[in-house]
């Protein structure tokens, strides 16, 4: 008799463990891919890897890093990542969005900057860029910027807060500043706007925030 009641409530606890797990299960957010293109071949990659390996970020989103050859011109990356998301609307491919992270650079623009932006715009490729270049967006991450600087000056900039001296970065000093980051990007857009500057003169300028907004999304 005892037995039989021990078994019983095993059974019953199978059953309700078995019903738990289904549930977890069910309402686990699903993986979204992303596949981003990026300008650089250390600095954007070391940063998109240490994002993809954030707690918040890694049970959320998938994301698959593609560079094409340093030097390469914001036009040619779109080009690459416009072709990659025709390839994946195609059936191709399990891609939910396509990136592309470039520069503007300061004082000499890269060439055919609104070629790629108009490019971008009718393949369904989304877009961070960085006014004058990626390293604003890190520098975002420990102060406010609101003055025009070069590419030089940016880069300088940065390496005054991670005394970084080559390309690379430490993820762990930037991740649990990303936030701070992204407040101030998302500031400078809304105050070139109310001033009614446009690109290419919205210096400085960072659309990381929107692609963070992005990865980080549980929607």
């Amino acid at each position: 008799m005892a037995r039989t009641e021990a078994k019983s409530r095993r059974k019953g606890r199978s059953l309700r463990e078995d019903r738990s797990l289904r549930r977890r299960v069910a309402f686990r957010t699903p993986r979204r891919t992303f596949l981003v293109f990026c300008e650089g071949t250390k600095t954007e990659p070391d940063y998109i890897e240490s994002l993809r390996q954030e707690p918040a970020v890694r049970d959320l989103a998938s994301v698959a890093i593609r560079m094409e050859a340093s030097g390469a011109v914001p036009l040619t990356l779109v080009n690459a990542a416009a072709e990659a998301r025709a390839r994946s609307l195609r059936g191709q491919g399990e891609v939910d969005e396509v990136w592309c992270l470039f520069d503007v650079e300061q004082p000499k623009h890269h060439p055919d900057l609104d070629k790629a932006i108009e490019r971008a715009r009718g393949s369904d490729v989304r877009l961070a860029i960085s006014n004058p270049c990626f390293e604003l967006w890190l520098a975002l991450h420990f102060q406010d910027r609101t003055a025009w600087l070069s590419t030089n000056a940016a880069e300088k900039l940065r390496r005054k807060h991670d005394g970084g001296e080559g390309k690379g970065l430490k993820g762990a000093l930037y991740m649990p500043r990303r936030s701070d980051a992204a407040q101030r990007a998302r500031s400078l857009t809304e105050k070139h706007e109310g001033d009614a500057t446009i690109f290419p003169h919205d210096n400085p300028s960072s659309g990381m925030y929107r692609f963070l907004a992005a990865v980080e999304s549980t929607e």
